[in-house]
């Protein structure tokens, strides 16, 4: 049978790996997906750059989007980034009929409503394994292999560049700044680290993946987002006395509890108990706690960015569509899982919606009946307390720091309680406050 033929549009580090696992593994793959699949068509702004980056015989062009509407082409690979240029390409591939591969998870998350609605239009398959968590198969497990199950939670390290400054702070006791220098010294941060280091590349991923999980349109505006650029080396190892480790998590979360039901849907510093696997997730690796009724927790876990396994997930997406490309569009498996007329109107909830615990870190006069105020504020808003831990003042120290764990409670609950008592006089200093699950 004639193979399946590929225009890719990219080349660089991930579509260099797709172009050396087609060819190391084109026996094995041949025998999965039932016929061959091989890159005829190359789009890429230096083409010299790309012939020599890739070494493949293909068909190269700077026009890009003559290679995603070529006649010949049958699934289109779109390895560009961005959601300007990308997003004008895979709705002109959409539209020529072609199938579509991304691992662009800022074009889904930002455009996915658009792209899937023009790709169920015209009976075409947009694939994205590799848009979250590199390597690791997520996409596949949330959208067919927990398809029995209603998925409660998921929870997930997924920007390596981050767990790795992270890792690295609570191992070395250093502040975040000097370890993003060094992060981008050895090449695991970029030069403008931004979209790692402030959580917008996972909230990309985890709107993605809330989505599938929950049957709701993909809605990245609406997450809560924060970053790891405020985090001290002081709370990594008060939180380590505690018992607990700090990872960026991306957390989504059916609530039911409210009226008319809801979406937890956030990324930000997290303190998880240190017996947790997710929390001896270390260096650049990634990884994802699924909860569901009927499996319970499952734990996926790899690496989630570089060439060959982000090419890992790109070609497994390029089998996928290749046994499916003759088949009826109304028997393939929904882009999020759940069919277009189902789909779900729940809303993502506000922050001050959101239910969990928090860490808390006052820094206190050293003077008699200041816990006694902060906890009677606590109280004051239903707010109970976990464990307290206390500095001993060094002799001549006139100040203290007071570490409080709480139990869950409404975010709202806790805004107004940090108001209270960030005004009291014996706080003399902003409060550290970082949220806290137990991931049970």
């Amino acid at each position: 049978m004639k193979p399946i033929q590929v225009g890719l549009i990219g080349a660089g580090v991930v579509a260099t790996g797709v172009a050396k696992v087609l060819e190391r593994n084109q026996n094995e793959i041949m025998r999965r997906a039932g016929r061959g699949i091989q890159v005829t068509h190359v789009g890429a702004r230096n083409l010299d750059k790309a012939r020599s980056t890739l070494g493949i015989a293909a068909d190269y062009s700077s026009q890009l989007e003559a290679v995603a509407t070529h006649p010949d082409v049958d699934i289109v690979v779109e390895l560009i980034g961005g959601t300007t240029l990308a997003k004008d390409l895979v709705l002109k591939a959409i539209a020529a009929g072609k199938h579509v591969v991304t691992a662009n998870k800022a074009l889904l998350a930002v455009h996915g409503t658009e792209i899937f609605a023009a790709a169920r239009d015209k009976g075409v398959m947009v694939a994205f394994e590799a848009a979250v968590a590199g390597g690791i198969p997520i996409i596949k497990a949330l959208r067919e292999g927990l398809t029995a199950n209603r998925i409660e939670w998921i929870a997930g390290i997924i920007n390596g560049t981050t767990n790795f400054i992270l890792s690295e702070m609570r191992a070395k006791g250093l502040d975040f700044g000097v370890v993003l220098k060094e992060a981008q010294r050895l090449g695991y941060a970029e030069t403008d680290p931004t979209f790692d280091i402030e959580g917008i590349d996972a909230a990309h991923k985890l709107t993605i993946m809330s989505a599938i999980a929950f049957g709701t349109p993909v809605q990245f505006d609406r997450a809560h987002i924060e970053g790891i650029t405020k985090l001290q080396a002081t709370d990594i190892r008060y939180a380590e006395q505690l018992g607990y480790r700090i990872k960026l998590l991306g957390i989504t979360r059916r609530r039911d509890d409210v009226a008319t039901g809801g979406i937890e849907l956030r990324v930000h510093p997290t303190l998880i108990p240190a017996k947790r696997l997710i929390a001896n997730v270390e260096g650049a690796m990634n990884a994802v706690v699924v909860q569901a009724d009927a499996v319970g927790t499952t734990l996926y876990y790899g690496k989630g960015a570089g060439s060959e396994p982000t090419a890992s997930a790109v070609v497994a997406d390029l089998v996928d569509i290749t046994r499916l490309h003759t088949a009826d569009p109304d028997h393939r498996v929904p882009h999020l899982a759940f069919q277009p007329d189902a789909m779900s109107d729940a809303p993502i909830l506000a922050m001050d919606q959101v239910i969990t615990s928090f860490y808390l870190r006052l820094t206190v006069a050293d003077e008699a009946g200041v816990l006694s105020r902060i906890t009677g504020i606590l109280a004051e808003h239903d707010i109970s307390i976990d464990a307290v831990l206390q500095r001993e003042s060094a002799e001549g120290e006139r100040q203290t720091d007071l570490i409080i764990l709480t139990h869950d409670t409404l975010e709202g609950s806790m805004n107004k309680a940090l108001a209270q008592m960030q005004a009291l006089p014996t706080v003399l200093a902003p409060i550290v406050r970082i949220r806290k699950e137990e991931l049970a």
